[in-house]
């Protein structure tokens, strides 16, 4: 069995937890229930010294692009979803029906919906991007105030 390894970065919206494997990202979002104690692992893989460094970078404003190996898994129209989401521009948003048409199935929105509501690694796979075709900021895993606060943030740093 693989061990997984987890630590926490004090964004300025809240604490951002990353999760990784001895090689790949597996998860990153952000949490409200931090463990009430912290176990020290005595051999930490650098993937996860290497992604809280690169999610600190985002948001110091330094870090536009992320490169980190990334592992996930879900229904393959999610996967696509996911990786359809790394090509959307720091600063820049789509539309989920837009989105849709990116993956090749122009009526599939809602689906799209779902997927970016399940996506498993947040900020780095940029599923804050997605907004309402009018404009509008609707879902967000970590809340919709955090959603307003990256799109805002990204804009001001471009």
């Amino acid at each position: 069995m693989e061990t997984n390894y987890t630590g926490y970065y004090p964004s300025p919206i809240g604490v951002f937890g990353i999760t990784c494997n001895e090689h790949s990202v597996i998860r990153a979002n952000f949490t409200d229930a931090l463990p009430l104690s912290f176990t020290i692992q005595e051999k930490t893989p650098p993937i996860l010294a290497e992604a809280l460094c690169q999610i600190a970078e985002y948001f110091e404003g330094v870090r536009q692009q992320f490169d980190l190996p990334l592992e996930f898994s879900g229904p393959p129209f999610y996967q696509k979803v996911w990786q359809e989401l790394i090509h959307i521009p720091y600063g820049e948003t789509c539309s989920y029906g837009a989105l849709a048409a990116r993956v090749g199935n122009t009526k599939a929105s809602r689906a799209v919906g779902l997927a970016n509501n399940r996506n498993p690694i947040s900020i780095i796979i940029p599923c804050h991007r997605v907004i309402g075709a009018n404009g509008k900021l609707v879902g967000y895993g970590g809340g919709l105030h955090r959603k307003e606060w990256l799109l805002q943030w990204e804009r001001e740093k471009i």
